[in-house]
């Protein structure tokens, strides 16, 4: 029953209305627990795609200190570039280490190879040229004067075989002193029974006689018929000493020669020298009797072998080489005097040392490098020393281990990245942004008075002292600034510190300015 008065109808006009707030209350908990839980799943899968690939900032495309939460553009209009989870600030173990995304190390064809323990045969390499055995080179100079009546010979470069003929004389000289001896040969025949004063005094001028002609080099032969005939020849011949090759031919038909005068010159080649130059920091290694190798141009399908035979006392000083003499036999003549050649000589190995491939090494001229894989797609650039090689291996004596994994396939291609990564880091340090980071000096520094800037162009003008790791004297210059917000609060006439790099040939740009007080204003 209900009570009819006013106070009672006020009553349950109360109880009504709270009894409707509790049911929208709870129909309005209910709502929002569902809609709580409905936020809590979406939220949840939100943070497991974010755990996939979670972006954390957005950093300065030129590697300088400067982080932003937003996408943006540098002063340059580069855009800022994103960092995702896993890619922040390297450890300082992997500082100085490359990555290279997996499919990317796939397209670059990259193969490792385990530096291990192996011998390695050395090797000293070096130039030479093929030159005639000097002990087998023969000069025709006769020792009288004369005429050339005939040629047999008549060409240089001309084979001949020894006792060939190569050219017939005429020589007054010669047939006065074949009739010298004629006569005595014939005086000692005619004076056999006369006493022996007389025809002691002719055998004494027979034997003078012959002496002579044998002093010319007139031939047994030509001694025996000039003998046995009694009559002298108008010419002599004279012939090859050697079977060769004339090198050499001075002698014209009906020519006038003086005694001692060369006339031909014959070299027999069937054994030539190889004259090679070894470096100064090799000669220890060389040894008499060693065999080497010797490679020709013209044959490149050829290994020609010989044997040191002689180390030259001396030092070229233009060079700073020692020549060193190898024999090498020369059959059907391939080899010809002048032929550049390469010459291989082995030395003696240490036995098993670490080595690796050849094709591992990165050789700037300056200094050797070997890319090592620490993980995939990340490898650490060593620089190296390096011992004894052979033609696939070579020696490092410092800078792998045994057992680490060499880059020996498109090492060169990492090492690009290697140098940009190096270009880049060269613009500011590793850290993102973080005020309680240590700085770090890069590129050149600085002290000076600014004269004046603009904002609008980002350049400053600074009148700085000199520059010692730049040679440069005190002078007054323009900069640019990596950031505008360097020459924010700055003022004409404050007194800085700066660091700055060369980003192009002629452009200078300040990525650091702090307050000549010491405070830092900005870093950038």
């Amino acid at each position: 029953m209900i009570n009819g008065s006013p106070h009672g109808m006020k009553r349950g006009a109360g109880w009504a209305l709270g009894l409707v707030a509790v049911v929208m209350a709870a129909g309005a908990g209910y709502w929002l627990g569902g809609a709580g839980r409905s936020a809590d799943t979406v939220q949840a899968g939100a943070v497991q795609g974010e755990k996939a690939r979670k972006l954390l900032y957005y950093r300065n495309p030129m590697g300088l200190p400067d982080t932003s939460p937003v996408p943006k553009k540098d002063p340059m209009g580069m855009d800022y570039v994103p960092v995702y989870a896993g890619e922040e600030a390297e450890s300082p173990a992997e500082a100085g280490q490359v990555r290279i995304s997996t499919e990317k190390v796939q397209k670059l064809g990259v193969r490792t190879e385990l530096a291990q323990l192996r011998p390695v045969a050395r090797s000293v390499r070096a130039a030479g040229r093929i030159e005639p055995d000097e002990r087998r080179v023969y000069t025709i100079a006769p020792k009288f004067e004369g005429y050339i009546e005939r040629l047999h010979v008549n060409v240089t470069g001309q084979p001949v075989d020894r006792g060939q003929p190569l050219f017939e004389v005429y020589s007054p000289e010669l047939v006065s002193a074949q009739r010298e001896y004629a006569i005595a040969t014939q005086g000692v025949a005619s004076l056999k029974d006369a006493d022996g004063q007389a025809r002691g005094g002719m055998q004494q001028l027979a034997e003078s006689s012959l002496q002579r002609l044998k002093n010319w080099d007139i031939s047994e032969e030509q001694i025996r018929a000039l003998a046995r005939s009694g009559e002298s020849r108008r010419t002599l011949t004279f012939r090859s000493p050697v079977a060769g090759i004339v090198i050499e031919k001075k002698a014209l038909s009906g020519m006038r020669f003086m005694a001692g005068e060369a006339l031909f010159q014959v070299v027999d080649l069937s054994t030539v020298w190889v004259i090679a130059d070894i470096a100064e920091q090799d000669i220890g290694l060389i040894r008499n009797g060693a065999r080497a190798k010797v490679r020709i141009g013209a044959y490149p399908d050829k290994i020609f072998e010989g044997a040191v035979s002689y180390i030259y006392p001396t030092l070229q000083a233009g060079t700073r080489t020692v020549q060193v003499r190898v024999e090498l036999a020369n059959p059907g003549l391939l080899l010809k005097p002048s032929m550049f050649a390469q010459v291989d000589l082995p030395v003696s190995g240490k036995g098993a040392v670490v080595a690796v491939p050849t094709s591992a090494v990165i050789d700037s001229g300056t200094r050797q490098m070997i890319l090592i894989q620490r993980a995939e797609g990340r490898f650490e650039p060593r620089e190296v020393r390096l011992g004894s090689r052979d033609e696939n291996y070579v020696e490092v004596i410092e800078g792998v281990k045994e057992g680490e994994p060499v880059v020996v396939a498109a090492n060169f291609l990492i090492d690009a990245e290697s140098n940009l990564k190096a270009a880049l880091g060269g613009f500011g340090h590793a850290g993102h942004g973080n005020a309680s980071a240590p700085a770090q000096a890069v590129g050149h520094k600085a002290e000076g008075v600014v004269d004046s800037m603009d904002a609008a162009s980002g350049t400053v003008e600074l009148s700085h002292g000199p520059v010692a790791s730049l040679k440069w004297p005190a002078m007054t210059m323009e900069f640019k600034v990596a950031n505008g917000a360097l020459l924010k609060d700055l003022t004409p006439g404050a007194q800085v510190s700066i660091e700055f790099v060369e980003r192009g040939p002629g452009e200078w740009v300040i990525t650091r300015l702090t307050p000549k007080s010491g405070a830092v204003q900005h870093k950038h």
